[in-house]
């Protein structure tokens, strides 16, 4: 998980995760946070100027899903220019400031009560080539510095998809994605694919096959939604941004090895892929050889109700891992006197989970969407986090109705739930994936309430202010309500 390193009477004044940087001084800063702080600016100035990261750092993967085609005329479909390459890069500061808060008691894997502030900091690049026709091969090296609140600990939907697992003092480099993706047309209506993140312009027709392969999210591909998906350019909470119970495969910072089919036809879209597990549950570490794996399985329908797009999906998907049951670890735990723990239970175990996903335009400047997951409840959390049941949903709104069309607006809501064999674990003392309060007398469902309104400052960069009211964090009716307040700087060319 994470360490502690910091500087300055004690206060960790630096520090990073995969997209972020250290927390607020509140104190004195010595010498050595200045220069902390210098060096990690100095890696993200590289990526600017240079284009290739120098220095580097770890967070939660902020998916970089293809936009769909936009329908073109014949005549259209034969001016379309084919991209053969393409370099972009984004840049992101989050600041988060938490109050205190009420607790009268605190666990390994709380959220700390007293007022606490961050900031992280990512910096990425994404270079892409067309090796061959319908091939596309993309890199993306990224620079990441600082932690979560409370080190990415103490709330299940935790507020800031810009905090993972992993944090350092300093700034690394990792190649974070690494794919190839085969796009075979099939026919029908042609479709003109814009310039982005991790797609080169071009055609497609309307029915064809996409097969991806590599290293990336599975949310890149999977569970993706038009107004809820990307903490860089919506919201932020995890439990908001994706299925709260969809335990996807990934190491600590949301990436991992696999492949995908997609076939599309028409007004809908079948996935499947293979993905590799963390060696352990949060571990850095990918399982060696795909001994561990998740199965995924999607089905999306496309619509236009009143001549306004929509979609929902259905996504299944299966593990088969090295994996502990909650009632196991209790009854260990009470054999030999210690609190329990799903480390001392693991074999080879299957979990799997269901989910439903929707999205609708309601006016053009007006969207509306919401998820609804359950998950085993039996077996540990592997990847992502403790959540067994979740429902969200809300509301992006565009600037328009007041005069500021590149303004949104947003508000959602989430509840979260683990199950009752987890409350069980979590009151004796058990520690989950990112929470554990060391005890458990008084459970409560998990409520959360999030907005923000993202507002342009350049023609390549945005600021947004977020809010986030936490009832029962951890599933703890004895601790909080929390606030969190986040202001974002988010750059992309």
């Amino acid at each position: 998980m994470r360490s502690s390193e910091g500087c300055g009477n004690g206060r960790p004044v630096l520090l990073l995760e995969r997209s972020r940087v250290g927390r607020f001084a509140f104190g004195d800063v010595s010498c050595r946070c200045a220069l902390d702080r210098l060096r990690a600016l100095s890696g993200l100035a590289a990526i600017g100027l240079f284009g290739w990261p120098v220095v580097g750092a770890a967070q939660m993967a902020a998916p970089t899903p293809q936009p769909p085609g936009i329908p073109v005329t014949p005549e259209q479909a034969a001016q379309i220019e084919i991209q053969n390459w393409a370099v972009h890069e984004q840049a992101t500061v989050t600041w988060m400031l938490q109050p205190a808060f009420r607790a009268p008691y605190t666990g390994p894997q709380s959220l700390q009560p007293n007022a606490n502030g961050r900031e992280t900091v990512d910096a990425t690049l994404y270079a892409g080539f067309r090796p061959w026709p319908g091939g596309e091969i993309w890199i993306n090296p990224e620079v990441d510095q600082g932690f979560g609140l409370s080190n990415t600990f103490g709330v299940a939907g935790y507020p800031s998809g810009e905090a993972y697992k992993l944090g350092k003092a300093y700034p690394y480099v990792l190649v974070q994605r690494g794919f190839l993706r085969q796009t075979i047309d099939l026919g029908g209506a042609t479709e003109r694919l814009e310039p982005d993140l991790n797609q080169l312009g071009g055609a497609e027709t309307a029915n064809h096959l996409v097969f991806t392969i590599g290293k990336y999210s599975v949310v890149d591909i999977f569970d993706t939604n038009k107004y809820a998906h990307d903490p860089r350019n919506d919201f932020l909470n995890w439990s908001i941004i994706d299925m709260g119970s969809f335990d996807y495969a990934a190491n600590s910072w949301g990436y991992s090895y696999g492949g995908t089919a997609e076939w599309r036809h028409h007004w809908w879209t079948f996935r499947t892929g293979v993905f590799d597990l963390p060696a352990r549950p949060n571990s850095d570490a990918l399982s060696p050889n795909f001994a561990q794996l998740q199965f995924v399985t999607e089905l999306e329908a496309r619509y236009h109700p009143w001549d306004q797009p929509g979609n929902l999906k259905l996504l299944y998907w299966i593990v088969r891992g090295n994996l502990g049951t909650y009632l196991d670890a209790i009854s260990l735990g009470e054999a030999v006197g210690e609190p329990p723990s799903t480390a001392g239970v693991r074999t080879q175990r299957t979990k799997d989970g269901i989910g439903l996903n929707l999205a609708q335009q309601i006016a053009p400047d007006l969207g509306v969407f919401a998820r609804a997951s359950v998950s085993q409840g039996t077996v540990e959390e592997i990847a992502f986090t403790d959540i067994n049941r979740s429902i969200s949903g809300g509301l992006s709104l565009g600037g328009s109705r007041w005069g500021r069309p590149d303004d949104t607006f947003g508000l959602a809501g989430a509840i979260n739930r683990i199950s009752h064999q987890g409350k069980l674990y979590l009151a004796a003392g058990g520690l989950g994936g990112i929470i554990g309060d060391g005890e458990l007398p008084n459970a409560g469902p998990e409520q959360i309430l999030e907005t923000y309104y993202r507002l342009p400052i350049l023609g390549f960069a945005h600021v947004a202010f977020d809010y986030q009211f936490i009832n029962n964090p951890a599933y703890n009716r004895d601790r909080g309500p929390v606030s969190v307040f986040i202001l974002q700087l988010h750059l992309q060319y």
